[in-house]
């Protein structure tokens, strides 16, 4: 393992456990410092630049708060024919996403943005990852719903969870899919002089 004293340290701008699930899988130490900002007020239709402003407008948030750190953020959609399909409102919502999905391939897109607080320096990406789902029942719809998982994912499914008994294949980055692929991750923080490894 690299040597990680007297460098910047990490700070994930992100409530997403999903996302602290990972970086701990990565024997990672970091901070979690919410990144506040109102994402209704974007109305980029272009799901790769939304998701990429997203991330950096979310690490931009929390670069203020911090001294020395290096603060990761991102961002992760579900798009299905050029429409995002965000996190469902309800049952019904989450329904219909499923019944859209099921037996189709759909995009996965991840920005994910690093923000030095120390330097200002800034570098942004965005990963996209196809992925196809089995011919899902009604009968299994309502119970996955009933599950309550999907009602705090976009495209009302996790992957990492019951959901990815729905998930035929994937041609990308599972862990785009989770929320924040670490391949990028490990080579943007090369960039800041922060080895993972």
């Amino acid at each position: 393992m690299t040597n990680n004293e007297n460098r910047a340290k990490l700070v994930l701008a992100s409530s997403s456990p999903r996302r602290e699930d990972i970086l701990k899988q990565l024997k990672l130490k970091f901070t979690i410092v919410p990144g506040k900002i109102d994402e209704n007020k974007y109305t980029e239709t272009d799901p790769e630049k939304l998701v990429k402003k997203l991330a950096l407008e979310k690490a931009k948030s929390v670069s203020d708060l911090v001294e020395n750190a290096l603060i990761i953020a991102a961002d992760t959609v579900v798009v299905y024919e050029n429409k995002i399909l965000g996190k469902p409102e309800n049952h019904e919502e989450a329904r219909e996403q499923l019944k859209l999905l099921s037996g189709k391939e759909h995009q996965v897109i991840t920005g994910i943005a690093v923000i030095s607080s120390e330097t200002a320096k800034v570098h942004v990406e965005s990963n996209i990852t196809f992925v196809q789902m089995l011919d899902i029942s009604d009968e299994k719809i309502e119970k996955y719903i009933s599950t309550g998982e999907p009602l705090d994912k976009a495209g009302s499914y996790g992957i990492q969870g019951f959901g990815g008994l729905f998930v035929k294949g994937i041609k990308g980055s599972y862990y785009s899919v989770v929320g924040l692929p670490i391949h990028q991750l490990a080579e943007i923080l090369d960039k800041f002089n922060y080895g993972i490894l």
